[in-house]
């Protein structure tokens, strides 16, 4: 396995995965429960997030050649979701959403972590590097953010909301460039594959 490979896969999936952000929402869901419940639904929360990390990773292409879709279509998608996702961090949209059903570790397992946006990313990275190199290199990404969701309550009394506010919206801003590059490869490989540009090259 290539470790830069590695490296480069797992440091974009945490930047998806963005814990940091995470971290708010996992302390108002675990407020007032003890250190080793809290803990403990940390463990069920990336247990959880790393199985459906897993499942689509291995899933994903064979549902797109069920319903036709193509990689550079899914490519396009899954820019825009990334740039949606940028956009409610940078702008902190939805962070404070909340659902009424579920136990606390199940809303923090899906959608906080392993929303539609690591889902996509995982799914495209696969067309780029091996499933095996994906697929480590996400679950050591999910492995730090276990890590974080466990020292939480630390964090913020060390860090502070403002901190992980800034770190939040910086992360966004390196989201919304990945989505806005998917998005133009995408674009360019499907023109290119109907040979519009190539019909518009011979125009000029």
């Amino acid at each position: 396995m290539d470790p830069a490979a590695f490296l480069t896969v797992a440091v974009s999936l945490f930047f998806i995965l963005d814990p940091f952000a995470s971290v708010p929402v996992f302390m108002s869901v675990t407020k007032g429960l003890d250190g080793k419940t809290i803990r403990s639904y940390a463990n069920k929360a990336a247990l959880v997030a790393a199985i459906l990390l897993v499942i689509f990773m291995f899933t994903g292409p064979y549902l797109m050649d069920v319903f036709g879709i193509t990689m550079d279509s899914f490519r396009v998608a899954g820019g825009i979701m990334l740039l949606l996702m940028a956009v409610e961090l940078v702008f902190d949209l939805g962070q404070n959403k909340r659902s009424e059903s579920g136990a606390p570790w199940v809303i923090v397992a899906t959608p906080i972590l392993t929303g539609p946006g690591v889902i996509t990313q995982a799914i495209l990275l696969t067309n780029t590097y091996d499933i095996a190199t994906v697929m480590l290199a996400g679950l050591a990404a999910l492995g730090v953010t276990w890590v974080i969701l466990r020292s939480s309550e630390k964090i913020m009394e060390k860090v502070g909301m403002d901190a992980i506010g800034i770190l939040s919206r910086v992360i966004g801003l390196l989201i919304a460039a990945m989505g806005i590059e998917y998005i133009f490869v995408g674009s360019f490989n499907w023109f290119d594959a109907q040979n519009i540009v190539a019909g518009v090259l011979g125009l000029l």
